[in-house]
């Protein structure tokens, strides 16, 4: 997993750059801790408080970072041919080709977690941002269980696929239109199996009812999701439970 390695002088400048509110608490919370009478009650909320600040103010700056960053994320050129579908789509090295000097310069990273289950694989890639924030999103694929695949060659298709679906969804990167699968290659049957539709309704029961709502007037019931949609829906959801846990967690 790739790392941001922040040096002593870019640690002073975000400390000047420190809004004078939060520099003044750390202040407070210094000489607290050096007082032998401190009510240790009274620091610990005052510790959770600089927190809740300090992320507050990185989520702040991992916003107004991004939408800079969007006016200059370039759409990517399709040049890789899928052998299945004889359609072309841009592959994860053409895409990290295209934003990674755009994403350095805005000061972000991405990284991916890879676990192996025993219906796929699980790809989660983090959108990281040098102020401290970051967000991730989670997506289950099915092994790529394509002709003449090995096991290993079906783990490795599987997560190609997945890091650039994950990746792209994380940075709104287009390339022309959404049609092509990066030679995944999709079971034949329409709908989704029932282990997941299971899959989907076990991420529902965890929503708001808001996402409930949108969900129904889409789809219906996890039963009735076409297979080509499977990914982009549990996608979402993951993404919609971690955003309001994130929310619930900073308002705590």
């Amino acid at each position: 997993m790739s790392q941001e390695i922040i040096m002593p002088l870019e640690r002073d400048r975000q400390m000047t750059a420190q809004p004078a509110q939060e520099i003044s608490m750390l202040s407070t919370i210094s000489r607290l801790a050096l007082d032998p009478r401190c009510d240790m009650d009274k620091l610990e909320r005052l510790i959770k408080l600089q927190d809740r600040m300090e992320a507050k103010s990185a989520l702040e700056a991992f916003n107004a970072a991004f939408a800079e960053m969007q006016c200059e994320m370039p759409s990517v050129e399709k040049r890789t041919e899928n052998t299945h579908t004889k359609k072309m789509y841009a592959d994860l090295d053409d895409i990290n080709y295209a934003v990674r000097p755009v994403m350095a310069k805005f000061g972000f990273g991405v990284s991916f977690k890879i676990v192996n289950q025993a219906a796929g694989v699980s790809i989660t890639g983090i959108l990281m941002h040098k102020a401290g924030h970051r967000e991730e999103t989670t997506m289950v694929l099915p092994l790529d269980i394509g002709a003449g695949r090995s096991a290993v060659q079906s783990v490795g298709s599987t997560t190609t696929y997945g890091k650039r679906y994950v990746m792209c969804a994380l940075l709104n990167i287009t390339s022309g239109d959404d049609n092509d699968n990066d030679g995944y290659v999709e079971p034949s049957d329409q709908l989704v199996t029932p282990a997941q539709a299971r899959q989907v309704q076990a991420l529902l029961d965890k929503c708001s009812e808001a996402v409930h709502a949108n969900f129904e007037k889409m789809y219906g019931d996890p039963g009735q999701i076409a297979k080509s949609a499977f990914d982009g829906v549990v996608a979402g959801l993951n993404n919609s439970i971690s955003k309001a846990a994130k929310a619930a967690q900073q308002a705590g």
